[in-house]
């Protein structure tokens, strides 16, 4: 299946459903690789981004804002192949999506404060200077606003 199709088909759908979509698409698309930690991580910046207001007020907005994250840096035309991460991608956002609808205090944060992050590998951040505030795999999580 295209990235283009399940971008499509989240744009038909209601926002519960559509918001989960991006965000599992997200987390497979960059990180099907990382430990479980790291995948909760990924979901956790995007949750902090749309409850700031600052990137949009769902998450299929924040995710697709331009040269942000995955879903708008991959070719439309990337193939979702690895079923099993697909599938698993959408596990971790079950549980990223639980896990920030308790009240803050009782939530489980792997990168407190963190809005940003980059996978050292491939991305060289301008707004990326000094240290991270966590480490998880190979992707570094950052407090830039």
């Amino acid at each position: 299946m295209k990235l283009a199709w399940i971008l499509w088909l989240s744009s038909l759908s209601p926002t519960p459903l559509a918001d989960s979509m991006c965000l599992a698409t997200t987390i497979y698309l960059e990180a099907r690789n990382q430990s479980l930690d790291g995948q909760l991580a990924i979901a956790e910046v995007a949750l902090r981004r749309r409850d700031s207001g600052r990137y949009g007020n769902k998450l299929c907005e924040v995710l697709q804002q331009p040269k942000q994250f995955a879903l708008t840096l991959v070719s439309p035309d990337k193939q979702i192949s690895d079923w099993t991460a697909y599938w698993h991608s959408w596990n971790v956002t079950i549980a990223a999506l639980r896990n920030w609808q308790l009240p803050e205090p009782k939530r489980r944060l792997l990168v407190p404060g963190a809005d940003h992050f980059l996978a050292y590998e491939r991305v060289n951040a301008s707004w990326s200077g000094g240290e991270p505030l966590h480490v998880i795999g190979d992707h570094g999580f950052y407090r830039v606003n």
